[in-house]
């Protein structure tokens, strides 16, 4: 029996029109150009401006653009995940909804919630549900429309969340590329790091808690900062060392884009160039579930088949990891 591997085959993004700069941004908080270029790599960021668009819509534009670099239809995907931390609405599926759009009449789906690492996250669970051999083509989008939960009077989140989506497909190989090792992590002590405070089974929503603005997120910025630096350079070196991959043999850090400081000190760890390490930062800002398709399909001119690529992200929760892939296309 061939050794069958979960290879990523087509790429596609979405992001809105408007965009947020941080010279608009000082015009709504007490913040400046250089204070947050120099904190996080940030220069702008893109809005979903209309609010009667969700989540939902920025996946299915993703998913549109995929399927038509890819010239497949949708009705032969056999799954749809949405990795987010902003669904459309509690209890519904997002990617249910997504699917039944796009006319994915024969896929099933479903959401997948891990904070900033959700896309890596669905990674492994869409690689998996390839390798099984029961499914031939699974569409992993990332998408959140952050706006929709930030507080823009409150300069120590406002400044670093965007919106947009982007979307991958996999599919089986048998050249052996693709995917290759993964090292996930998670530890319940980041709960109070990063958080909505209210909204859940914990504390539901109430006249109280929106006058409160615990519908927003929260974020202990030093400690999120403290943990996320040393956690993505540990799980990165690890499958490094795990896979024999010495910084020559990687072609590409493709990392969570959530601070321009903690993606440097992940590269330095890995010993990996500058010239090797995907970055938009600059452009978009932390997209959560979206910042890694959102680097592929921004780098994939640039990919060639064989290369090998190590992602690595962190969330809140906390919630790590790394992943190790093998290319296996030239665009």
């Amino acid at each position: 029996m061939e050794n069958i591997t979960a290879a990523i085959t087509a790429v596609g993004a979405y992001l809105p029109d408007f965009v947020l700069t941080n010279a608009i941004l000082e015009t709504m908080v007490d913040t400046n150009d250089e204070w947050i270029t120099t904190r996080t790599g940030i220069k702008e960021r893109r809005i979903l401006k209309d609010p009667n668009k969700g989540t939902s819509y920025m996946a299915i534009k993703a998913a549109e653009n995929l399927l038509e670099k890819r010239g497949i239809k949708a009705e032969e995907i056999d799954l749809i995940i949405v990795a987010t931390a902003t669904p459309d609405m509690p209890v519904a599926a997002t990617a249910a909804y997504v699917a039944s759009e796009i006319g994915a009449t024969n896929a099933f789906a479903f959401d997948l919630q891990a904070a900033c690492s959700s896309f890596l996250y669905g990674m492994s669970s869409a690689a998996s549900y390839i390798e099984s051999g029961r499914y031939k083509k699974v569409l992993l989008i990332g998408a959140d429309k952050m706006s929709s939960i930030l507080d823009y009077t409150d300069r120590a989140t406002c400044i670093i969340f965007g919106d947009g989506a982007g979307a991958v497909l996999f599919e089986p190989n048998n050249e052996g590329l693709g995917f290759v090792d993964e090292y996930l992590r998670s530890d319940g002590i980041g709960r109070e790091f990063l958080k909505i405070e209210a909204g859940g089974s914990l504390l539901p929503a109430s006249e109280e808690t929106v006058k409160n603005k615990q519908h927003y997120v929260f974020q202990d910025g030093r400690n999120v900062f403290k943990h996320a630096v040393s956690n993505m350079a540990d799980v990165a070196e690890k499958i490094m060392m795990r896979n024999e991959l010495s910084d020559e043999d990687v072609n590409w850090l493709v990392p969570h884009q959530a601070n321009k400081r903690i993606i440097d000190a992940t590269a330095q760890r890995m010993g990996v160039a500058e010239d090797k390490v995907m970055i938009n930062i600059h452009k978009y800002g932390n997209t959560t579930s979206a910042t890694l398709p959102l680097l592929l399909n921004d780098y994939e001119k640039q990919l060639h088949k064989g290369d090998n690529l190590v992602f690595a992200a962190f969330g809140g929760g906390f919630t790590w990891g790394s992943i190790y892939i093998k290319w296996a296309y030239n665009s």
